[in-house]
């Protein structure tokens, strides 16, 4: 008897990416099996070898989507080294301000305020990245209250600088957050340019 070759399967993580792509874009309501299958090329039956169900498929991209925005960042920010001012720059960098990440993010936080158990895993995730900057930002400060105010303002300026659209007169917005981060991470200011 011949060997019959068939056609591939698409891999798992290729389900959960596109539907991490779609929740970004449109959120929850977004993640349909029928349209993640024409987006991906192929017939709906191969995510049924993954997947139970949309809802098995939802929990795979919220597991996704929180190693990557801790466990793999803080490996990361590790690995890499640097003083603790540092190490948070690229903890935000990674996470608030590249084009994978952060639109999930968004999205998994406009989510959270529907879903109780989505809202569950976002406090967990920020608890941890809260408990990154307090542990960076004690390395430079000793007051265990500026330690905390300075915390929540960092994590606040790196989630709601995204929702902000203001005029910050003859200052671009760069510059500004630039010299919170600056305030926020008791760094010098840099002297201005005769």
């Amino acid at each position: 008897m011949g060997h019959m070759v068939g056609t591939p399967r698409t891999p798992r993580d290729r389900w959960v990416e596109e539907g991490l792509r779609a929740l970004a874009a449109g959120g929850p309501d977004a993640v349909r099996v029928e349209a993640l299958a024409k987006r991906l090329g192929v017939t709906k039956g191969g995510f049924y070898g993954y997947f139970a169900d949309r809802g098995a498929l939802l929990e795979a991209m919220l597991e996704t989507w929180e190693r990557e925005s801790t466990d793999e960042v803080i490996d990361r920010v590790e690995r890499e080294g640097g003083d603790p001012r540092t190490k948070i720059q690229r903890a935000g960098a990674l996470t608030f301000s590249n084009d994978r990440l952060l639109p999930i993010d968004l999205a998994i936080r406009d989510w959270a305020r529907r879903d109780e158990a989505v809202a569950e895993r976002l406090r967990r995730v920020d608890a941890r990245r809260m408990a990154l900057l307090r542990e960076m930002i004690g390395t430079f400060c000793a007051d265990p209250d500026e330690v905390e105010a300075r915390s929540l303002m960092a994590f606040a300026m790196a989630i709601g600088g995204h929702f902000l659209d203001l005029d910050h007169g003859p200052r671009t917005k760069a510059e500004v957050r630039a010299h919170a981060a600056d305030i926020l991470l008791a760094r010098p200011r840099p002297k201005p340019k005769p």
